[in-house]
């Protein structure tokens, strides 16, 4: 299970990747389109919408793998002087912390997109529906939520991380 969480984290970056690179050749098509409205082309209608959307939906989906590679940023001025048993009761302190914020955003998430389809809220110049990005934004968050539940077991020793998995890649701290 635990392997699967790791793979499936993996999936959602790149998936993250994808929507920026989607993102980026759109824009690039946009500014092009405006630098040459004189031979009678333009910018991508709503590429500012699209570009709100597809970032947020990038975040969402590139967190879970961030936080299973130990990419968040840390403040080790005190952790590092800190004798094992503490970084580890810190390690889990926050881990904790995190997931309960990763399950209250998920939660707040889930009742916002339903609110979104229920009041037919839609972009102004597309006219998508917002519930999509919430939709999508959504996903992001529960495998945000399987991915800080992984790591929580195997820092309490639980579980085990995947087989192959480059745990040195993840002492710099946390």
């Amino acid at each position: 299970m635990i392997g699967f969480v790791y793979r499936l984290a993996w999936w959602s970056a790149v998936t993250g990747g994808l929507v920026l690179v989607a993102l980026t050749l759109m824009i690039v098509a946009s500014v092009s389109g405006r630098a040459l409205i004189g031979v009678g082309l333009g910018p991508v209608p709503g590429d500012f919408e699209l570009v709100e959307v597809g970032t947020a939906i990038a975040v969402f989906f590139f967190l879970p793998w961030c936080y299973l590679r130990g990419g968040h940023a840390t403040v080790d001025l005190l952790y590092m002087h800190m004798p094992a048993w503490a970084r580890k009761t810190v390690v889990l302190a926050s881990d904790f912390l995190m997931l309960g914020l990763w399950l209250l955003l998920t939660w707040k998430l889930w009742e916002g997109m339903l609110e979104k389809k229920e009041y037919l809220e839609t972009t102004f110049i597309l006219l998508m529906p917002i519930w999509w990005a919430y939709a999508l934004c959504l996903v992001g968050a529960v495998i945000g939520c399987l991915s800080y539940l992984a790591k929580t077991l195997t820092e309490l020793g639980l579980a085990s991380e995947p087989a192959g998995w480059n745990v040195a890649a993840n002492e710099g701290g946390h």
